[in-house]
């Protein structure tokens, strides 16, 4: 258990390296393109897909699926002990995509905030405005509304009206 647990953290890692690499040049992927494929059905110069970036989950899976076995064919012939087993080829094949898509993930977030670092420093700089703003009217004494209503009360004093007792008594109902 212990030996694939370490496995599968170092086939994500292997994973988020993988994309990396490919992000920044996909060469393996033009040479095999360019063997494969016609000269009009070849990648074009400013295409960047490779393996596993910008390719969709079932592509990268296969991919990473042939590529293990691959890698597990010949350790199988170079070392005589059985280390390549289901369990392990598993944890591989899993940690490794999960590792593509943790790095894809970062990768993509990074370009956001970086997209969007100038307009965070504007909201950031609206924001502390607006708390300025509100710490100035708590610290107001008595807000406009109270002294407006205040204002009104001292303008228009009582009349001189009879009590409820003395209206009801006019009524007729007391």
């Amino acid at each position: 258990m212990t030996l694939e647990l370490i496995i599968f953290i170092a086939s994500i890692l292997f994973g988020a390296v993988i994309f990396w690499r490919e992000s920044q040049t996909n060469g393996v992927y033009r040479f095999f393109n360019k063997i494969m494929n016609s000269k009009e059905l070849q990648m074009k110069p400013t295409d960047k897909k490779g393996f596993v970036y910008q390719q969709s989950f079932f592509l990268r899976l296969i991919f990473i699926v042939a590529f293990f076995l691959i890698g597990i064919i010949i350790t199988r012939f170079l070392i005589p002990i059985d280390l390549a087993t289901i369990s392990l080829f598993a944890s591989m094949i899993f940690g490794t995509l999960l590792g593509t898509y943790v790095a894809g993930f970062i990768f993509k977030s990074s370009e956001v905030i970086e997209e969007q670092s100038e307009s965070l420093e504007d909201k950031f700089q609206d924001v502390i405005e607006k708390g300025k703003d509100f710490i100035e009217d708590i610290q107001n004494k008595e807000p406009v509304a109270i002294e407006k209503a205040q204002e009104e009360i001292k303008e228009a004093p009582k009349e001189n009206q009879k009590s409820a007792r003395d209206r009801l008594k006019d009524k007729g109902l007391l």
